[in-house]
């Protein structure tokens, strides 16, 4: 079977890290089947990002890297969900069809993984909700050494454009929840744990999360 050029490239790729070589591997993302067809960019919604119009390229990271945050404990400042539980952001489970989801009360909510030691994350995935179109409002992604994200605390993702959550204005632009989710960037920080912010979307009030993934190395 023939291999393309760039996909050799792609898994042959060596990065140095702390004086140490590193094999740079795509990540092992698993996609849920998409509920609906094509990415439709919402009305009367600013600052919106353009759909690429095909699949994501494939992320690079350190070979051996994988979702460090599946099965691990998940609070919130919603401690009583309207719909599912706060077990079902890191079940595994992303299909994104009724049941599959924890749906948080309207206005800003926030959910925190603790990842339970401290990792190297690469990258983080969110599936807010896919069973349509929609745009979620004011979504920040911060890490922390502590739960209540005091020490060391850095913000990955923030397309707050005016402050609403009370977190800072951010540079980022909104984007169109479809089955890939969100891939959020993390730039091997050094973490325990993970913050989740959100406030509505065009289309509810409410929040929603089907599943977060994080992507990471356990801290030698």
């Amino acid at each position: 079977m023939r291999i393309a050029p760039l996909l050799l490239l792609l898994t042959s790729f060596v990065c140095e890290v702390r004086g140490q070589s590193l094999k740079l591997e795509p990540l092992p993302i698993v996609l849920p089947h998409p509920l609906f067809e094509g990415t439709p960019e919402p009305p009367s919604v600013p600052n919106l990002e353009k759909p690429l119009g095909k699949p994501r390229p494939p992320f690079l990271a350190p070979s051996g890297s994988t979702n460090v945050a599946r099965g691990k404990p998940v609070s919130s400042s919603d401690s009583e969900p309207v719909v599912g539980n706060l077990e079902m952001i890191t079940d595994g489970t992303k299909s994104g069809m009724d049941g599959s989801f924890v749906e948080l009360k309207p206005g800003v909510q926030s959910v925190v993984i603790d990842l339970e030691s401290k990792h190297t994350i690469y990258a983080i995935l969110v599936w807010h909700y896919h069973k349509e179109a929609r745009v979620y409002d004011d979504v920040i992604v911060q890490v922390a050494d502590d739960p209540d994200f005091i020490g060391n605390v850095q913000t990955l993702f923030n397309n707050d454009s005016d402050n609403a959550a009370g977190f800072g204005i951010g540079k980022e632009r909104r984007y169109v929840e479809t089955s890939e989710g969100k891939l959020i960037d993390a730039k091997g920080v050094e973490t325990r744990y993970v913050r989740l912010i959100s406030n509505g979307s065009d289309k509810t009030q409410a929040n929603h999360y089907v599943e977060v993934e994080v992507f990471g190395r356990p801290l030698k």
